[in-house]
């Protein structure tokens, strides 16, 4: 395995935490206004602080220690650095067909839904 195969794997594994984390804090933040239990505990600081990052931290270990875990995480750097990425003139020719093909779909659409509103209105009268 490579070291910098390892940095990526262990600083995506702490943003998995992070991500966690504030997960946490913000399901507290909406619970406390719901529940009355939940908005007693969020009073106290170590369950309003100390739970998110206490979940945030079990995560990374958890995900960081299991050679499983850890495997596949290897696995996906390394496929993921077999991908031939587009170059730029590429991304922007098919960006502007993207862009065409929606403006051509909405004007074709957008005639279907006139011209069935004139014909409602037309057998309404």
């Amino acid at each position: 395995m490579e070291k910098a195969n390892s940095k990526i794997i262990t600083f995506s594994f702490a943003v998995a935490g992070a991500l966690v984390g504030l997960t946490v804090h913000m399901l507290i933040k909406a619970f406390s206004g719901a529940f009355g239990v939940v908005a007693k505990l969020a009073d106290n600081d170590l369950f309003k602080h100390g739970l998110p990052v206490g979940a945030g931290i079990v995560l990374f270990a958890v995900l960081q220690f299991n050679p499983r875990v850890f495997a596949w995480g290897e696995e996906v750097v390394s496929e993921i650095r077999k991908v031939v990425w587009p170059s730029r003139k590429d991304t922007t020719a098919m960006t502007i067909v993207c862009i065409v093909m929606v403006l051509i779909s909405s004007v074709i659409i957008s005639s279907f839904d006139l011209i069935s509103g004139f014909f409602i209105n037309y057998l309404m009268k």
